[in-house]
């Protein structure tokens, strides 16, 4: 059974950066697009940005320009760049694939931009 298991989170000052990683014990995301969700306090979910099984990304215009997706297949890892960091980025940050599969949703990461 696929599991995703998020981590990287943490408080980080505005302007700052991080990075979050998605290991999967399975290559779902050899066969699947990948996505990073995010989901502040009192808000919807929300796909941030993806990632084909080719590689070609996309990103919330929110966080274009900041944010970069990418995956390693050899480590079954999908990453989470996130530079320029806002305080409207507080918010717990799940990877899932871009079908959001309901059984695929872990604990998440949070992620607090805070001076």
């Amino acid at each position: 059974q696929v599991q995703l298991v998020e981590s990287g989170g943490g408080l980080v000052q505005p302007g700052g950066s991080l990075r979050l990683s998605c290991a999967t014990s399975g290559n779902i995301f050899r066969i699947t697009a990948m996505g990073w969700y995010r989901q502040a306090p009192g808000k919807q979910r929300e796909l941030v940005a993806s990632i084909t099984r080719g590689g070609t990304t996309n990103y919330a215009d929110s966080v274009k320009g900041r944010f970069t997706i990418s995956k390693d297949n050899a480590k079954n890892t999908v990453y989470l760049q996130m530079s320029s960091l806002k305080p409207e980025d507080t918010a717990v940050y799940y990877c899932n694939t871009v079908a959001s599969i309901a059984s695929l949703w872990g604990q998440g990461t949070q992620v607090t931009v805070s001076s």
